[in-house]
């Protein structure tokens, strides 16, 4: 290990906000800048969801010069860099990397048309291996075939097609390339080899990217380049340090968890939930979806997401939450707070009333909705709140068992994070749904802390993950499952939750076949 002093920053374009953090040796956050996007995307059409790339730029220099200002005798210790983004959010550019349009959010949710269709072969082999539905949906979603199918005079512009963790790199390097960490999504890449699909293989067909426009892939823990002096002045970020590829902020939150093994899964409660576990091998979480290249070198990061999770908190203080937003203005807190607050009033189990948290299509059940189940005349909005609770560490559980069953090899314990976890109610609830204990650690910044390890770990001040995890990820508090509670869960778990799906994928069929034939899309609402 070198001297203890050294330090590296970390650079988190999030979803919300873009952060800075200077990180030393033991995990502590010395000096955190924020700037909060003013707005957050914007929406031209509803469910649209687009930004300006140089937006995030924009905000990314504002909190580097903020560090620089405030800073200076940390920034003069700091012996390397990292960056980390959201992910599955594609910027289009011209041959001189100047964006062609606004890029695309992982939140949008147009959906193309696939007026050209896949060879008939192609379209076969699929649907042998039960892969037709799933393809679909990727293809529908995929920004790359909705520009060509709506804009292509547009497309031929595009010159490279990258996600934004590309566009931020090439604007501090000058240079197009990647972490192979960081091509999560709508992407043509293999990761299993980490490497692009070539034009012609089968998976290459799926999102119509050709080669050509795509990036330089290197893996993480090499060495994207340096600061030059020109990026020095215009940011403040130290001149010459090296810039160390990383991945994407959901692998980071994951090692900023300490979740390294296979025997401990991170829970992630941001606008997209998930649980992710780290292997060395290759499983896919679930059957034809692929485990994604970790920014922990030669490991793969197994994770199964609800792609709506903690969004559904906005989603019903905006359609049941006016007082909670009326009270939370008065008392200069979060809404979220009051309702957690709240929630403790409603029993374990919401008296029987069960939500199943599909409020977006996953890539496993594309045809799925969101459902709930039990209502009585007793159950009120409060219910409807701790039952979203509820429903997302349901589809999370049902999510792990999976993904044991795939590595043959048990979850004895879980590390939390995201807005969710700051609510020590909605970490009990987890803990008793789950049945293990449920830990927090010592910061809420868990995706620059991933980060910071990562880039410590290949600047080889510590010569191993664990090294470095022992050395920096700390537990702050744990929650024990109330036995009580875990029978209720257990049951409602069991006898209820897990039959929804299968009971109900019949209608949800019907249900897309009536939106297709009276043409209801989310243009008409």
């Amino acid at each position: 290990m070198t001297n203890n002093s050294s330090l590296v920053l970390t650079i988190d374009v999030g979803t919300q906000s873009v952060r800075c953090a200077v990180v030393d040796q033991t995990g502590q956050v010395l000096a955190l800048e924020r700037k909060q996007y003013q707005p957050t995307y914007v929406s031209p059409q509803p469910g649209f969801a687009e930004h300006n790339p140089n937006y995030y730029f924009d905000c990314l220099v504002e909190v580097c010069q903020k560090m620089k200002s405030n800073h200076t005798d940390l920034l003069s210790k700091v012996v390397a860099m990292g960056l980390t983004t959201f992910r599955d959010s594609p910027v289009f550019l011209d041959k001189n990397f100047l964006p062609v349009r606004p890029m695309v959010l992982w939140l949008d949710q147009r959906q193309a048309e696939i007026k050209q269709k896949l060879s008939p072969l192609v379209r076969f082999v699929f649907l042998l291996v039960g892969m037709k539905e799933t393809v679909q949906l990727n293809m529908k979603r995929t920004p790359a075939i909705w520009v060509q199918e709506n804009d292509y005079k547009t497309w031929e512009k595009t010159e490279y097609y990258c996600n934004i963790s590309t566009y931020l790199t090439y604007k501090l390097l000058g240079e197009y390339i990647d972490s192979s960490a960081n091509q999560t999504g709508h992407f043509p890449i293999n990761f299993k080899k980490r490497q692009w699909y070539k034009n012609n293989a089968l998976k290459g067909h799926i999102f119509r990217i050709p080669n050509k426009k795509l990036c330089k892939l290197v893996q993480p823990g090499e060495i994207l380049g340096h600061i030059s002096p020109e990026i020095s002045k215009l940011t403040g970020l130290p001149e010459n340090i090296p810039f160390y590829a990383t991945g994407t902020d959901k692998g980071n939150e994951t090692i900023g968890n300490g979740c390294s093994t296979p025997d401990i899964a991170s829970i992630s409660y941001g606008t997209a939930s998930s649980v992710d576990v780290h292997n060395k091998r290759y499983y896919e979480p679930e059957t034809f979806l692929p485990a994604y290249a970790s920014s922990i070198p030669g490991y793969y990061q197994m994770e199964v997401q609800i792609y709506r999770g903690y969004w559904m908190i906005n989603w019903f203080l905006k359609e049941f939450g006016d007082a909670e937003n009326a009270e939370a203005l008065i008392l200069r807190v979060a809404p979220e707070k009051i309702l957690n607050d709240k929630m403790l009033e409603i029993p374990p189990g919401s008296d029987g009333l069960i939500l199943q948290p599909y409020w977006g299509p996953g890539l496993k059940r594309p045809l799925a909705r969101g459902a709930i189940v039990g209502f009585s005349d007793y159950h009120t909005r409060l219910h409807i709140y701790r039952a979203i609770v509820e429903g997302i560490a349901f589809a999370l559980k049902e999510a792990l068992e999976g993904i044991e069953q795939k590595q043959h090899k048990k979850v004895y314990q879980l590390r939390i994070s995201g807005g969710g976890s700051r609510s020590s109610a909605i970490c009990q609830i987890t803990a008793d749904i789950f049945n293990r204990p449920v830990s927090r650690i010592q910061t809420e910044e868990s995706s620059s802390l991933g980060a910071a390890i990562a880039v410590f770990v290949a600047h080889h001040v510590f010569t191993s993950y664990q090294e470095a995890t022992k050395a920096m990820v700390h537990e702050k508090d744990t929650f024990i499952p109330n036995p009580e509670n875990v029978e209720k869960y257990a049951y409602l778990y069991k006898r209820i939750y897990k039959k929804l799906y299968p009971n109900l994928s019949e209608i949800y069929k019907d249900i897309r076949a009536y939106n297709e034939k009276y043409s209801i899309t989310i243009n008409d609402r």
